[in-house]
């Protein structure tokens, strides 16, 4: 990149928040400090108004503008792409908010980009995605909310399922982090239930309530070992399991929360594949249903429900 080139787009990387430490544009443009010294001055040379906060970074001055900035085919089609990855790993809320942006973002491109957008849409689509729930009780539309109450660190309050039991908590959470792993988001916050930090999946979520009451968010500075630890411990296992047809129309929704791919309909069961990363909470789930469910696969949980069957026989056989 050419030294123009480099400047115009510092000059929009300033213009993209509020404060812009020299750090971040050295980074970007695999350029010295002292470039970026040298770039910065060579802006305000010639005539925007660039302010400085000591040990912190660059801003640009209230009131400056420049013309709208303009999208080559390559960016657009970049745009394009993420805008198919959000639309099925999102929920209602981004999606909403998604489509307003993407048709102001079309309606500042060009006659060409637009020609190239058109040209390709069809032809890219993001496949094997979870099917949604469409179940009433759980919206899966707060990720725009939990964005608001991260951004103005406001505690939050909501009802949350947990499938292990089969039932509804009602939570006080200061929310810090929202990460995106084992095909769901997950909300990373502080639960004075259990006065610990917890992992929250968004579509488990059900009224949800932005409090007035805010939070310190220095408190919990551990949070980021929390999030690696979780995500190290959540290496997801495919499963395949039969349920003969009654079962499977008794789990139409329930599923989805055992983290339910796709599945295969025969004769007289139905065919499913998950991806877990608890194989001892999926087989204790399977042996509610008896002879109702059979584990094809891995050999590992279907080892473990026959123990569990088994520890469930002695200890009846003990009583007797």
């Amino acid at each position: 990149m050419n030294r123009i080139d480099r400047l115009s787009a510092i000059l929009i990387q300033l213009q993209s928040k509020r404060v812009v430490k020299a750090a971040e544009i050295s980074e970007r443009f695999g350029i010295s400090l002292r470039t970026v010294y040298r770039d910065i001055r060579a802006l305000e040379e010639a005539g925007v108004p660039i302010g400085a906060e000591a040990g912190v970074g660059y801003f640009i001055m209230e009131g400056y503008s420049l013309p709208a900035v303009k999208f080559n085919k390559e960016e657009a089609g970049a745009i394009l792409m993420a805008s198919k990855l959000a639309d099925k790993q999102t929920d209602g809320s981004i999606k909403s908010n998604l489509n307003s942006a993407l048709y102001k973002i079309r309606a500042a491109l060009k006659i060409e980009e637009k020609e190239y957008l058109e040209s390709i849409e069809n032809n890219i689509e993001v496949l094997h995605s979870p099917t949604p729930t469409n179940n009433s009780k759980f919206p899966d539309h707060f990720l725009t909310d939990l964005q608001n109450a991260l951004s103005k660190k406001r505690i939050i309050n909501f009802d949350y399922y947990s499938s292990y039991n089969d039932t509804f908590t009602n939570r006080d959470v200061e929310p810090l982090s929202l990460c995106y792993y084992s095909r769901h988001w997950h909300l990373i916050g502080f639960c004075r239930l259990r006065n610990a930090l917890r992992d929250f999946r968004s579509d488990r979520i059900m009224k949800l309530l932005i409090k007035d009451s805010s939070f310190d968010p220095k408190k919990h500075k551990d949070y980021k070992g929390y999030v690696e630890s979780v995500i190290q411990g959540a290496a997801l296992t495919e499963v395949e399991v039969s349920f003969d047809n009654q079962a499977a129309r008794y789990i139409s929704e329930q599923r989805y929360f055992m983290g339910y791919i796709e599945s295969e309909k025969l004769e007289n069961s139905e065919k499913m594949k998950f991806m877990t990363s608890d194989l001892e909470s999926f087989a204790r789930w399977l042996i509610s249903f008896g002879q109702s469910a059979f584990v094809h696969s891995p050999e590992k949980l279907k080892n473990r429900v026959i123990e569990l069957l088994e520890e469930g026989l002695k200890n009846y056989l003990k009583k007797n």
